[in-house]
């Protein structure tokens, strides 16, 4: 996979929601981490519907460091089964896209 990607995936709390988002920034795993309070998630989980309040999480990274971003990004989820969705981008604003691909060389 190569080329700029979104990578969404939601947490229960805040406090997991920064912590995860600034261990994968400082890493240089994601160029970006949005955090989108007050998402309501329905769900099927162990055969009983859930209704949970979370934050979504919008990671922009690239296809090259998707593998590793995965890695930490489940190593520190606190859920038993974490989201991790990767969205290719296919435009944007050059200089954004350019600035997302240098994120992390720094």
């Amino acid at each position: 996979m190569t080329g700029p990607l979104v990578v969404l995936s939601a947490v229960g709390s805040t406090d997991d929601a920064e912590r995860i988002a600034r261990s994968l920034v400082e890493t240089g795993l994601a160029a970006c981490v949005n955090l989108v309070p007050g998402v309501v998630s329905f769900y099927r989980w162990k055969g009983k519907l859930e209704r949970d309040a979370e934050v979504l999480l919008l990671v922009k990274t690239t296809g090259e460091r998707f593998e590793d971003l995965k890695t930490a990004l489940v190593a520190q989820h606190p859920y038993e089964l974490p989201e991790v969705l990767a969205v290719p981008i296919s435009a944007g604003h050059e200089p954004y896209l350019e600035w997302l691909a240098a994120s992390g060389r720094e």
